[in-house]
């Protein structure tokens, strides 16, 4: 799992017949404090995460285990929207 940040929507109005219907989030990644990081990905956002969200992508096989991916070419999916990070007991980020 790596963290991320929410930074647009992709739209591809001609894709595979089995990802219509699925959104698409360009994610930039971030490290533990939200700086960001030099890689940005695609992901199908199975949660409904919106630009500035920080979120949580899986990759792989596990992007293919949610109910909205399961049994479709995806490679990268958002699976959670962050609410808080603590470390060590302080507050690293907040909603």
């Amino acid at each position: 799992m790596q963290l991320g940040k929410v930074v647009g929507t992709l739209v591809a109005t001609m894709k595979d017949p089995k990802i219509k219907g699925n959104t698409i989030k360009i994610v930039q990644m971030i490290d533990l404090k939200g700086k960001a990081l030099k890689d940005f990905e695609v992901a199908v956002d199975t949660v409904g995460a919106k630009a500035g969200d920080w979120v949580i992508t899986v990759k792989s096989s596990s992007a293919r285990m949610t109910r909205l991916t399961e049994d479709k070419p995806v490679d990268d999916a958002i699976v959670a929207i962050i609410d808080v990070i603590e470390d060590n007991g302080k507050i690293i980020y907040q909603v």
